[in-house]
């Protein structure tokens, strides 16, 4: 029903840049938050941010603040993840996923199970 692509993954020295993009198909008529996540090899999947299709709304995690920043473009059903000053920390799998499950606080969005779809995930490597 609906399919979530991402892009933009590579390998970046630390203190560079790069940007995802989770581009959404199918039927897209009730997004109600789109999130990023990661997973790094033997770890859990952990929440990095999340951003409201309806108006702006965003939440990050800890650990990303003021480096990372999510953003949408609601007409082309994309979603993306600008990464700046990164980290050797940061080389996982990133995911993006979609929420149809409406008035879902951001606490509970920051669990994996509050999403519906989920991308196949891209490779950020990182490397010092």
């Amino acid at each position: 029903q609906v399919q979530l692509v991402e892009a933009g993954g590579g390998m970046v020295q630390a203190g560079g840049s790069l940007r995802l993009s989770c581009t959404a198909s199918g039927r897209t008529f009730n997004i109600y938050a789109m999130g990023w996540f990661r997973q790094a090899p033997g770890k859990e999947r952990e929440f990095v941010a999340a951003v409201l299709w309806s108006g702006s709304s965003t939440r990050y995690a800890e650990s990303v603040k003021g480096r990372f920043t999510i953003s949408k473009d609601n007409a082309k059903n994309t979603a993306y993840l600008q990464m700046s000053s990164l980290k050797p920390g940061d080389t996982a799998v990133y995911y993006c996923a979609m929420s149809e499950k409406g008035s879902v606080s951001w606490l509970m969005l920051q669990n994996r199970d509050k999403y519906d779809y989920w991308g196949q995930g891209t490779q950020v490597t990182v490397s010092s």
